[in-house]
């Protein structure tokens, strides 16, 4: 009796085997290589960390950040005040807490907005090409040529910002590095064959743009704006500590490092201790993680 030959099977042969299952995907790809960088991995643990501590540690270990208590000034670290207290009372560990919220806030915000400006400058000057390439990135050199802190200060000195006002300024000085990362990238996918294909049959130069190349940027834009969040959050910093940032009560990570800064060589060391590890640890954090997803997304060092 003849066996009963399966699906797929040929005669004369063993039962076919499934196939094999197909590679992973590109972003799992990603998301692999990542996990493989231990130090980006650490600096994520540590911006999560910071994020819980800066918003959901207030719930749970409530301060009075707003009135004065004369009668606790500048007390030690204790069980009552686990980092002591500033000099007009304020719980130094509360006020760590608040102060990270518009510190991490105004950096998150500010990054973001200077990444979306400057990708969608770089990507129409890369596009357009010619005459309008030249004329829009001449802008973006001359405005590299003028440090960032000094046009901070000359608004500072003008006008005291608030939160939303500090967002706008540092996003607005900070878009001009990322339109140059995205205008090389645009410059470079502007030229593939898919992009010429869909002007060849009648797409238009925004189609191509908001479907072809800004998509295809999506690794450049995410790896400028962690880059561009821990630049930001140095720059709430600088400010703050001249004392041209948020206006009391509130305060942030620049703002406490000023007011800690004279009694620190009293010896109260809480008082600036804390702030600026804080300030040195995000921004590492940001930095690690920048370099992760670069090489995360770096088509080079994939196997």
């Amino acid at each position: 009796m003849s066996a009963v030959l399966q699906p797929g099977q040929v005669p004369g042969t063993g039962p076919t085997t499934e196939a094999p299952t197909a590679g992973v995907t590109g972003t799992r790809l990603a998301v692999r290589r990542f996990a493989r960088n231990r130090l980006a991995v650490a600096g994520l643990a540590v911006v999560v960390l910071f994020l819980l501590f800066c918003f959901v540690g207030p719930h749970l270990y409530v301060t009075d950040q707003t009135h004065t208590e004369l009668s606790r000034v500048n007390l030690p670290p204790s069980a009552a005040h686990l980092l002591g207290t500033d000099a007009v009372g304020h719980d130094e560990l509360g006020r760590l807490m608040y102060g990270g919220q518009v510190s991490l806030l105004v950096g998150l915000a500010a990054g973001v907005l200077a990444t979306v400006i400057g990708t969608l400058w770089g990507s129409v000057a890369g596009y357009a090409g010619g005459w309008i390439d030249a004329a829009m990135m001449r802008v973006v050199d001359a405005g590299i040529a003028i440090p960032a802190l000094f046009v901070l200060l000359v608004i500072s000195a003008i006008t005291t910002p608030g939160v939303p006002g500090l967002v706008l300024i540092l996003g607005l000085v900070s878009w001009l590095v990322p339109s140059r990362l995205i205008r090389a990238e645009t410059l470079t996918l502007k030229n593939r064959d898919y992009v010429l294909t869909l002007r060849a049959i009648g797409g238009t130069h925004t189609r191509a743009i908001t479907r072809h190349v800004l998509p295809n940027s999506v690794s450049t834009i995410v790896v400028a704006a962690t880059f561009q969040v821990a630049d930001a959050i140095l720059l709430v910093a600088y400010v703050s500590y001249l004392g041209l940032g948020v206006q009391p009560p509130a305060t942030d990570w620049g703002g406490m490092l000023s007011a800690g800064l004279t009694a620190a060589y009293s010896g109260r060391w809480w008082l600036i201790l804390p702030p600026g590890l804080a300030v040195i640890l995000v921004v590492c954090a940001f930095n690690a993680i920048g370099d992760g997803l670069r090489d995360a997304f770096d088509v080079r060092g994939r196997g």
